[in-house]
């Protein structure tokens, strides 16, 4: 089995795969104050949950926005497992080429979205990615990842919203009834997803302009499913698209760890 974590700012995703099959998928808050031990601790409680022993896992691949997590994670892979983790960085081996971008800026989370939605898509494709930001990356045909957007995410337009007006509450992130909202909880409502489905639908549409090509087009992400819900143009919702493509680069890398970064 191998064991899969995807780091960000807000959450860390936990997941556990036999072979191609994802067998759960748990979530953790991301805290920059924890130690490699509690970490551990609260891993332990998650496999032992979902009935995984610590002999069962074999390998493991981690992705991170956050470096000073991704040591105390790494760390606590180690004393639980005692396997090393593969940390995806920038020599780590992908199959997506970076080379028209420095690497080095390239979130590890971008990355592993690629290495999924190549899987998916035989031509050009953007990626969005709807967490603590909304990020699009555009994936062309050769697997070269050429570049993208990032914008504020909608739980930082909320809190924008409600820690700077003096009368609008704050609101369950849901999509709206009507876009054209008749009380002040869905006119938020509104604002903020239909808001978001027509930038994510205006930048699509302008990035396939620059590219002069059609893309597909998937999306992650927590609110991903209510956004796209509102878009006009097709885009395939993957609640596990970082996880997938924990497990692909695993794969690719478990026979040739050298290529692989480890933190320390």
């Amino acid at each position: 089995m191998i064991l899969v974590l995807d780091i960000g700012n807000t959450n860390i995703t936990m997941g556990v795969y036999r072979e191609k099959e994802l067998l759960f998928v748990s979530r953790m808050k991301t805290d920059r104050l924890k130690m490699g031990d509690e970490y551990a601790i609260a891993m332990r409680e998650i496999l032992h949950l979902y009935g995984i022993s610590l002999e069962e896992i074999e390998g493991c691949a981690i992705s991170s926005v956050v470096p000073v997590v991704n040591r105390a994670v790494a760390k606590a892979v180690r004393q639980l497992t005692k396997v090393r983790p593969i940390c995806v960085g920038p020599e780590t081996e992908t199959g997506i080429h970076i080379n028209r971008l420095r690497s080095e800026i390239v979130g590890a989370d971008l990355i592993v979205g690629c290495v999924a939605a190549a899987e998916m898509f035989a031509g050009p494709c953007i990626i969005l990615d709807m967490g603590t930001a909304t990020t699009f990356v555009v994936l062309d045909e050769h697997r070269n990842m050429l570049g993208g957007a990032i914008a504020p995410g909608i739980g930082i337009s909320l809190d924008a919203l409600t820690s700077r007006t003096a009368q609008l509450p704050s609101v369950s992130l849901e999509a709206p009834r009507c876009v054209i909202g008749d009380n002040t909880t869905e006119c938020m409502r509104s604002g903020l997803i239909t808001g978001t489905a027509c930038m994510i639908d205006g930048m699509c549409d302008r990035m396939e302009k620059a590219l002069g090509k059609k893309c597909s087009a998937v999306a992650t992400g927590g609110l991903a499913r209510e956004v796209i819900s509102q878009c006009r143009r097709p885009i395939i919702h993957s609640d596990t698209l970082l996880l997938d493509g924990l497990r692909i680069v695993y794969e690719k890398n478990a026979g040739n760890p050298g290529k692989a970064e480890e933190a320390e």
